[in-house]
């Protein structure tokens, strides 16, 4: 689990094919690595990634080809830069909101102007994740853990303060520009109670709700 919180922005140092999946190695740059061992998770760009072998300047990690399909990982190149936050800890402030590192989807930056001294983003989400995106409600955008303004016909909006542009990529966004989006996972939960599942024997529902006196 994460926090949405970057700790450093590190770079692509190789991207390996390998029998139909990828073997990644990045170079994490100021992020310290003095406390992860193998296995250890590492969320790059918002995808959580397990490590695999540790150099002096990075790791490396394999990518599965379900992570492949729902990550733009494939088209990452050699230099390109990444958001880095290692997994948390029982004593971490949560500063920013539960974070899985499971993307969800992939959105694209419509539009980019200046507001005031922050950044004002439209991004458009898939239209399968819209449902899970509320205003002033939490998401995470390329690993980082961001409150939308407003939604929009196509996804939402948000600004990014000047410290978030400094420490993380977010400041490269240009419109056309893709990125991971992982929404919520208390939207996912509740819905699935709401709706419960075909092998469900009983789900939670407005009628139940109302009838043991949560719902008026």
């Amino acid at each position: 689990m994460f926090t949405g919180i970057i700790e450093a922005v590190g770079y692509v140092a190789n991207v390996t094919q390998q029998q139909g999946d990828i073997r990644l190695r990045v170079a994490t740059q100021s992020l310290d690595l003095s406390d992860v061992k193998l296995g250890d998770s590492i969320a790059t760009n918002g995808v959580c990634l397990t490590v695999v072998t540790l150099h002096g300047d990075g790791f490396e990690a394999d990518v599965s080809r379900e992570s492949i399909a729902h990550t733009r990982i494939a088209q990452w190149q050699m230099g390109d830069k990444l958001n880095l936050e290692k997994a948390m800890m029982p004593t971490t402030r949560m500063g920013g909101h539960i974070v899985s590192g499971h993307v969800d989807g992939v959105g694209r930056v419509q539009s980019r102007k200046a507001d005031a001294r922050s950044v004002r983003f439209d991004i458009e989400a898939p239209a399968d994740l819209c449902r899970y995106i509320a205003a002033k409600g939490s998401i995470t955008v390329d690993g980082v853990s961001l409150t939308t303004n407003a939604l929009t016909a196509t996804g939402f909006s948000l600004n990014i303060v000047p410290h978030t542009a400094e420490q993380t990529t977010l400041c490269d966004l240009q419109p056309g520009h893709h990125v991971h989006l992982e929404v919520d996972v208390i939207a996912r939960y509740l819905e699935q109670l709401l709706t419960g599942s075909k092998t469900a024997s009983s789900a939670i529902t407005p009628s139940f709700l109302a009838e043991n006196g949560f719902w008026k």
